[in-house]
């Protein structure tokens, strides 16, 4: 398993000289400052490339980048409309210019206006540390009465309309205003913020739109774009939705393994895998982590190894970034998991039997605390989780072999 490490360029407050101390072996990146829909030039891809193969001093870092995370698909795309085929048009672009780089894995996701989404990001843990989290009565109350969706009342049970009444009475206006920057805050290092306007805007477009329908459109996506990948020899992997469940009216259609499955099956090649994200999946408690990563493992090109802790019994609800060994996943069955994977791989002669994977998110510690990264991309926090991986995957794999 390669050990990589999520970088968001030049502005991230966690530097290359940063994860060349922490022991990572490639670099997870993307052309944030680029605008969805445009092609990244030979010239961008080049600049980053540098830019993560030099540290401070200027002498090479050793990193190379090793993982696109993301090459963003646009609501145009998602949506067939507008723009859409020269988007498309523009990927395909995109992704002979990152081939021609030496690049072959690109992670992206097919989730509706949003990315992920969490209530609050800096919930303090009884330790001192902070962590992300999504409180569900909290964004009950964001839906309800921030962003005021019509039609919202519908989607909730009468219990869970009377709290998130009381929470949103109770929350002062800059606890109100801090939801709501938090809901819409979508991909840390993007190019593109969202306002409140503008979230309802692209829900109302999305408004008619059933699961079948997005499915489809992701289908004719990928059947325009895995042949290119096959021809160059990518690899395209989708990362799960997060969190797993439908939100604000909008369709979900990467949430559970069915999900996966059906689409894997629509377009059967080597060039359209998974993004196995431990954390994304693992917030619903009917995905079984170790269980996927058996059955779609041939599909899986990239992992993100985190954990969660869920607060309820329930198949979805409230939870929070766990520590990586601390949640309710099993990581060290899933670990396992994959590297029986990559022996199977390896047996089979297939070169692309070592699967990158990332230690994603982490809480807060130490120095975190007063360096102010990136929400969910802490130095210390994911030094930890990287240093807890290595020893699961060191005491595993001279057994698996």
């Amino acid at each position: 398993m390669r050990q990589t490490w999520r970088w968001f360029g030049p502005r991230d407050l966690v530097s290359i000289d940063d994860v060349r101390q922490a022991g990572a072996e490639g670099i997870v990146s993307a052309l944030h400052h680029v605008p969805t829909g445009a092609v990244w030039t030979p010239e961008e891809i080049a600049r980053r490339k540098a830019e993560i193969g030099t540290m401070a001093d200027g002498t090479a870092s050793g990193l190379t980048w090793d993982v696109v995370e993301s090459l963003p698909v646009s609501e145009d795309i998602k949506k067939q409309t507008g723009d859409w085929r020269a988007h498309i048009e523009a990927y395909r672009d995109s992704m002979r210019n990152l081939a021609a780089a030496g690049i072959e894995v690109i992670c992206y996701n097919f989730m509706p206006v949003l990315d992920w989404t969490r209530t609050d990001l800096a919930w303090k843990q009884p330790s001192g540390a902070t962590c992300m989290r999504f409180d569900l009565t909290d964004f009950v109350a964001f839906d309800l009465f921030i962003l005021g969706r019509p039609g919202a009342a519908e989607a909730y049970d009468d219990a869970l309309r009377e709290a998130a009444r009381a929470r949103f009475a109770e929350m002062p206006e800059a606890a109100r205003d801090a939801l709501a920057r938090n809901v819409v805050f979508g991909l840390p290092g993007a190019a593109e913020r969202f306002t409140l306007e503008d979230v309802r805007a692209h829900l109302a477009e999305y408004a008619d739109m059933s699961e079948a329908t997005l499915r489809g459109h992701l289908v004719d996506f990928l059947s325009e774009i895995v042949p290119l990948a096959e021809e160059l020899g990518l690899r395209f992997c989708c990362h799960p939705d997060d969190p797993p469940v439908p939100l604000l009216g909008l369709p979900r259609i990467m949430s559970t393994e069915a999900h996966y499955a059906e689409v894997l099956a629509a377009v059967d090649s080597p060039a359209n895998g998974v993004t196995l994200c431990s954390g994304s999946l693992g917030a619903r408690s009917d995905n079984d982590l170790p269980g996927m990563m058996e059955r779609l493992g041939d599909k899986v090109h990239f992992l993100h190894l985190r954990n969660v802790t869920r607060e309820t019994g329930a198949t979805f609800g409230s939870f929070h970034e766990a520590e990586h060994l601390g949640g309710d996943t099993d990581m060290v069955a899933l670990v396992e998991a994959a590297l029986r994977e990559e022996a199977r791989r390896r047996a089979a002669g297939r070169a692309d039997w070592s699967i990158p994977f990332r230690p994603d998110h982490g809480q807060d510690i130490l120095d975190d605390l007063g360096r102010h990264a990136q929400p969910g991309y802490p130095a210390i926090g994911r030094l930890k989780g990287l240093a807890e991986l290595r020893g699961i995957i060191a005491a595993l794999g001279p057994r698996i072999g």
